[in-house]
């Protein structure tokens, strides 16, 4: 199923957001609700608040005094850690125990007011931020909420920055406008992402690639996408995988590239690969058959130290190339090749800007409609005629070695 974790600061609009996924067909689970159910009377949560923070926590019926509870953790930085360590393994629990019985091509919504200061993210397949400005957030809760100003700021200030929550999303709904503003947004989402990519998830099927070899200015933003989905794929399998490194074209800085991030997955063996792919398509990138090898280079010949297992993006809004190859000396000679190519890359302004300008070309010579398998064809005899004698001179000169985790 699709996995979404929603959050957003303090009157962002979350809610109104998370009431209309749910209208649109989504399987909502409000961690406040569940906050709320696991400290119920006759609940073992109650039980242990009440013997960390005393029976006196208790109202005349036996139910939690929430107003006591409050004034006794907050401003209180460990109280309060004491009181999320009982209360966050329940609520998850909870959560979790909603998310399997939901349906298995369900879209799953976790809104979790506290999504980025628990460190949830890479445990969904994409992260939605309500955002709206700081004042924007503090006006509201002055005349919809009553709240004096000085408390309004103490509650922002208790949680996230916009920045941070900025930093962790998938998606950002902006919430700065008007209330219809915000639910044209979620209904484009629905139709134009969730929907797909849950059905493509539930199939086990990649998300098809209908642009060609448009190259772009570099984006910063790419390394930060990449370490995102890098922790989801070390998530999804991490007693196999050794390692998740940002490869290709986006993991350059400077240099222009398909809107396309590479990742590669360093594990022991190839028998490794097999057992984590049903678990990485699970994570939303399932298997692509059909690519199973890398082109030798003249170093190492033979095709058997050049293989490897193939996955990419059922996210139909974010185009994503999974690597899985076998690490360190006895592994595939593609993992070595993909970590010194960018590397050399990133050291090298002279190879960067050969490269670049090799890969302005064939996108030149390959029109739009030609796809981009024609294109990334073409670079392969550059790869082996031109930038692999480059690229050993230099790993030689520099004393270049692969990384740490590989021996």
């Amino acid at each position: 199923m699709l996995k979404i974790g929603l959050t957003g600061g303090i009157a962002s609009g979350k809610s109104v957001v998370a009431a209309r996924l749910k209208e649109r067909g989504a399987v909502l689970v409000d961690a406040d609700a569940l906050a709320r159910e696991v400290v119920e009377p006759g609940t073992e949560g109650l039980a242990q608040v009440a013997a960390e923070f005393g029976a006196d926590m208790l109202d005349d019926g036996g139910r939690l005094d929430r107003a006591r509870l409050g004034e006794a953790v907050f401003g209180h930085p460990e109280r309060l850690a004491a009181l999320n360590a009982i209360v966050h393994p329940l609520v998850r629990a909870r959560a979790a125990a909603i998310t399997a019985a939901a349906p298995k091509d369900a879209v799953v919504v976790q809104d979790i007011p506290l999504l980025v200061e628990t460190g949830q993210g890479s445990s969904f397949h994409l992260v939605l931020v309500v955002d709206a400005p700081d004042d924007v957030r503090l006006q509201r809760m002055l005349e919809l909420r009553g709240m004096t100003a000085e408390a309004a700021r103490s509650r922002m200030a208790a949680q996230a920055t916009r920045a941070e929550r900025l930093a962790a999303a998938d998606v950002v709904l902006d919430n700065s406008g008007t209330m219809q503003h915000v639910l044209d947004q979620v209904d484009r989402l629905w139709d134009h992402r969730l929907q797909p990519y849950a059905r493509n998830l539930a199939a086990g099927t990649r998300a098809p690639r209908t642009r060609g070899p448009v190259l772009e200015p570099h984006r910063e933003d790419w390394a930060r996408q990449a370490a995102m989905i890098a922790a989801r794929l070390a998530v999804a399998a991490p007693d196999a995988i050794l390692a998740v490194d940002h490869i290709g074209s986006t993991s350059v800085p400077g240099l222009a590239a398909k809107d396309v991030i590479d990742l590669q997955v360093a594990v022991p063996d190839l028998e490794a690969a097999a057992t984590i792919a049903p678990l990485l398509a699970a994570a939303g990138f399932p298997a692509v058959r059909g690519i199973e090898s890398d082109m030798p280079k003249p170093d190492a010949p033979d095709p058997s130290a050049w293989l490897k297992r193939f996955h990419a993006n059922a996210d139909p809004c974010r185009a994503v190339n999974v690597h899985v190859r076998p690490a360190g000396s006895a592994g595939s000679a593609g993992w070595r090749y993909a970590l010194m190519f960018r590397d050399w890359l990133r050291d090298d302004p002279s190879a960067l800007k050969l490269y670049e300008e090799h890969k302005a070309d064939l996108a030149r010579r390959f029109a739009v409609s030609a796809g981009t398998g024609a294109y990334a064809a073409a670079k392969e005899p550059w790869f082996t005629d031109v930038a692999w004698p480059l690229m050993s001179a230099w790993a030689q000169a520099t004393g270049w070695a692969p990384p740490s985790y590989a021996s």
